[in-house]
């Protein structure tokens, strides 16, 4: 058999450090193949190369039997290879027709494409309306541009790259029948994805990187999970510890009735959004990107006053009208999803860093004087008690791998001992194992006491670590529920926007599509 993709040798360097180190693997017609590996892996230069935007030092790429040079995306489309990359590329004023045309190297006339595109969507199951402006319609809807937009130039190879990350469990059901249609027809599918259940449902076969090299390929249908995660960080994965289950003190943080605006043009108004949390209990928040969720920890946080609503009470005192500092006197933290810029400034070093939030609980600072010992102490304190990896303090913030510098501003803000702790995507793009110690950290802070908001887009993580769980779509925020008896379903339906009179309508419409 003809093999569609086989790569030899394939080796990447870049200045102080080798990307790629002699990878080797094959991918044949019909196949569903999971590239696996930590952040920093040598994943996304792998697929840059195979897609043409890099090229690779040494080795070669055989497609179809064929030695090729891939000097470009244009030379990767013409030979039939096809790309969804996690970052949609899209103009949010235009239509999705000139989208998709934008995004070919020779779009046909107007009516052409348009007919070209029903096709695809009616070959694959896909809704979407082609006249739609971009910025009305959901993510999950935004990705089957680019899905069309691939497809409709007939792929011989589609590499998808986290392809799930922001979609709903139904659309995720939906995607993979698509996928396992394009299987069926011999297109051979290169899939990236830490979510390593959707490898065991859906993939043929896996090769794991680590630190650039190939160093398992598995089944995963012969593996678990944990198995697999065990492969791409080279060691055992510990077992969190478990939670104080139905163990709460008083209520600690109550939200009532929280209104905003959202930002122009395209922001998310956050409309009367209500909760409660106690003493020792993590209330998650799940919901499709772009749904209010950044508007929501910077109204909390205090960094957004301006056209804010509603009454925000902690331990019993009103917050709202409260700016970040005196909100962290009082005990609130806070921890942006991006932490590159915002969570931590990267030209400053670790100490300096120490004095964006902690200056306040950690008496870093008083009387106008910074105190730099004491932060510079503080950043030693909080490396060695989350096990970052720097040279030390007087690191640059920027000098740090991603997962490094994630555990830094959570174990920044955790060892403030705050009274309420409001996080997003605590382990977005970090690898297994400092996922599991951030995990770990913030069970243990609420043992201590904490109320703790997550809010992520990993499902999974919310059901791990959550005690009860609300959903988030276009600002409205549903009903809280408890994380041992909501149904993964009426999650998903919530996210998808089925609010109505909340349970009556996730109801309803679940049993339809049992239904149907």
């Amino acid at each position: 058999m003809t093999l569609r993709l086989e790569l030899n040798g394939i080796t990447k360097r870049f200045p102080g450090v080798i990307a790629n180190e002699n990878v080797s693997f094959a991918v044949a017609p019909g196949e569903i193949h999971a590239l696996l590996g930590e952040n920093g892996a040598g994943k996304s230069t792998l697929v840059k190369i195979i897609y043409g935007v890099q090229r690779a030092d040494e080795g070669t790429i055989a497609f179809d039997g064929r030695k090729v040079e891939i000097a470009s995306p244009h030379a990767a489309r013409s030979l039939g290879i096809g790309m969804v990359f996690q970052h949609f590329s899209l103009f949010e004023a235009m239509t999705v027709l000139e989208n998709i045309a934008l995004g070919m190297d020779n779009p046909p006339p107007r009516r052409e494409l348009e007919e070209k595109i029903r096709h695809v969507l009616n070959t694959y199951g896909l809704s979407l309306d082609p006249h739609r402006d971009v910025h009305t319609l959901s993510v999950g809807e935004r990705q089957r541009i680019e899905i069309v937009r691939a497809l409709i130039q007939n792929p011989k190879l589609l590499i998808m790259d986290e392809p799930t990350s922001v979609l709903t469990p139904q659309e995720v059901d939906r995607l993979f029948d698509t996928l396992r249609q394009l299987k069926a027809e011999g297109c051979s599918i290169l899939y990236i994805s830490h979510k390593l259940h959707e490898i065991k449902a859906l993939c043929d076969t896996a090769t794991v990187l680590r630190g650039g090299k190939v160093v398992a390929t598995c089944d995963p249908a012969e593996e678990t999970a944990r198995s697999m995660a065990e492969m791409m960080i080279g060691g055992s994965l510990k077992d969190l510890s478990p939670k104080n289950d139905g163990v709460y003190g008083e209520e600690r943080f109550a939200i009532s009735n929280l209104s905003a605006p959202g930002e122009p043009p395209f922001g998310v108004s956050l409309k009367d959004v209500s909760f409660a949390i106690r003493s020792g209990e993590i209330l998650g928040i799940a919901g499709v990107a772009g749904n209010g969720q950044n508007e929501l920890i910077s109204v909390l946080s205090g960094e957004r006053t301006d056209g804010v609503s509603g009454v925000i009470r902690l331990d019993g005192s009103d917050l709202s009208k409260l700016g970040v500092g005196a909100r962290r006197r009082a005990g609130l933290a806070a921890l942006p999803e991006e932490r590159n810029g915002h969570a931590a400034i990267g030209q400053m070093t670790l100490a300096e860093n120490t004095l964006l939030s902690a200056r306040g609980p950690k008496l870093l600072a008083g009387s106008g004087i910074l105190r730099t010992g004491k932060a510079h102490d503080y950043a030693r304190t909080v490396i060695e008690a989350f096990s970052v990896k720097a040279t030390g303090p007087k690191a640059k913030a920027g000098s740090l791998s991603g997962g490094n510098l994630q555990k830094f501003v959570v174990g920044r803000e955790i060892m403030t001992d705050p009274a309420v702790f409001i996080v997003s995507q605590p382990t977005w793009g970090v690898d297994a194992g400092a996922a599991g110690f951030i995990r770990q950290a913030m069970i243990d802070l609420a043992a201590k006491g904490a109320a703790i908001l997550l809010v992520s887009q990993d499902l999974d993580e919310l059901l791990e670590l959550c005690d009860r769980l609300a959903v988030i779509n276009a600002g409205k925020l549903s009903e809280t529920m408890d994380v041992k008896t909501v149904s993964i379903e009426k999650i998903g339906l919530l996210m998808g926007g089925v609010h109505g009179e909340d349970d009556a309508a996730a109801d309803a419409e679940m049993h339809r599509g049992k239904a149907a």
